[in-house]
């Protein structure tokens, strides 16, 4: 792939890919945690699909089972991973493509996430990744697997009783609307927001036909103040791409309605929006106050651009991640995702 290609990948993967104080004890009745979406969740599906989007390789996984490069897009835990160690449901979320994972691994949950994936289904094919109806058609077939190993009564409620973390848009955002203006030409930003609530619309639908009830969406996080978008649309002094931010908040506003709608009509559901756009807006603003002292490059190479391939074994990082909010240009690093992870519990079990 020739660098200008790599920089655009680079680019779309950037734009890819609240507040009770109670403590979730860790003998939660939860009985699994299954994720959906990009790569804030993706353990490593993509590993199984011909794609240029994977993070199997080093320094990602840096941090993770003494340094094992999974395909998670970070140096540790995803924030699907330690939403599911903070409830007590198990370490990590195995990818459910991943051939290792043995039976109990399967039954306390999985990740069908894909990263470069949207709710756009284009978004999905512009990077060859898993679209949506793939990840569900990955949980149909989980479904009958999880039937052969507990039966037909325990799985059933397995699924009912589990909690379910999506996490998309940031791609359909960066790639089909921004990085590939497919849909900025057919679209002006409402109507591309409304688009994008119908396909999340069906997705829920479908999800508590097969039997979901406990939801949790992540909005569209502060994209524009992304490493990568700030080198990008950011000018000389690299601020933050407000006009990015923007289209985010146009549609978290409208996801946020819709969820409330839903949560009300869809008999014994539980839908939640957790503000991933707010909560990364309050950690750059205070981050001296979470311990962290850069927050505009990553800690991978020069932090600026590097993202999955350019990001790798040959990339310089710096001397202690644990400073840094994101690890490459797009993506938390473990120490930004278990901030985040406290936030977002925060927002699930609000009183």
């Amino acid at each position: 792939m020739v660098p200008s290609v790599l920089i655009c990948l680079c680019v779309c993967l950037c734009l890819c890919c609240s507040e009770a104080n109670e403590q979730i004890p860790n003998n939660s009745s939860l009985p699994a945690v299954f994720a959906f979406g990009d790569s804030f969740a993706d353990a490593g599906n993509n590993n199984f699909q011909a794609t240029v989007v994977k993070a199997n390789f080093p320094p990602y996984g840096k941090d993770f089972m003494g340094g094992k490069p999974t395909g998670r897009f970070t140096n540790g835990k995803t924030l699907a991973d330690y939403i599911a160690t903070k409830l007590g449901v198990k370490e990590y979320l195995p990818a459910y493509l991943d051939p290792s994972q043995q039976s109990e691994d399967m039954v306390t949950g999985v990740s069908f996430a894909s990263a470069g994936s949207g709710f756009d289904p284009l978004t999905s094919e512009i990077l060859n990744v898993f679209t949506l109806s793939d990840e569900i058609e990955m949980f149909k077939e989980y479904i009958v697997k999880l039937d052969g190993i507990v039966g037909e009564e325990e799985a059933n409620h397995i699924i009912s009783e589990s909690l379910y973390l999506v996490s998309w848009s940031s791609n359909d955002w960066g790639i089909s609307y921004t990085a590939v203006p497919i849909r900025k030409i057919q679209n002006d930003v409402e109507a591309y927001a409304n688009f994008l609530v119908e396909k999340a619309t069906e997705f829920i639908q479908e999800l508590y036909k097969l039997g979901a009830r406990k939801m949790v969406f992540f909005n569209t996080p502060l994209i524009g103040c992304f490493p990568a978008a700030r080198t990008v649309a950011g000018g000389v002094l690299r601020k933050c791409g407000d006009k990015l931010n923007e289209e985010a908040k146009t549609f978290n506003k409208m996801l946020s309605r819709q969820i409330q709608f839903l949560d009300k009509n869809l008999p014994q559901s539980k839908l939640t929006v957790v503000d991933y756009l707010k909560i990364v807006e309050d950690i750059i603003e205070h981050h001296l106050q979470y311990g962290l002292e850069v927050v505009d490059r990553g800690c991978c190479g020069t932090g600026l651009l590097e993202v999955a391939i350019l990001c790798n074994k040959l990339s310089p990082i710096c001397p202690d991640d644990s400073k840094y909010l994101f690890w490459d240009s797009v993506h938390l690093t473990d120490r930004g995702y278990n901030i985040v992870s406290d936030h977002a519990m925060m927002m699930i079990f609000q009183p």
